[in-house]
């Protein structure tokens, strides 16, 4: 699926089961949230937390999803087509830093 249809995908979504978006700063609220639970998951699975009995049922791949959609509701409602701004960002990220992580030694 790309991002179009995903957007739209969401907004179908929306109004078949919501009542509207949320505006848009709930939705930023909503995912600073999100992040959140994706950064707690990843600090004690994978960095140097512990992980508590209660969070090891969590599903990383949920909450990424929980982000995403959250993302796609920002983009529909502020009128942002993610699939132009992300290939745009693909290209500029491409032509800027191809060179750059090749030659940084850290990553060797």
């Amino acid at each position: 699926m790309d991002l179009q249809h995903a957007q739209k995908t969401v907004d179908d979504w929306i109004k078949a089961h919501g009542v509207r978006y949320f505006n848009e700063l709930t939705n930023m609220a909503q995912l600073t949230e999100e992040v959140g639970e994706v950064a707690r998951i990843i600090s004690r699975r994978y960095g140097e937390q512990s992980e508590k009995e209660s969070d090891k049922n969590k599903d990383l791949g949920e909450e990424l999803a929980d982000v995403l959609f959250v993302v796609l509701c920002l983009a529909n409602q502020t009128g942002v087509n993610l699939q132009e701004a992300f290939d745009k960002k693909l290209d500029l990220k491409t032509k800027r830093d191809h060179n750059r992580h090749h030659s940084n030694e850290k990553l060797k």
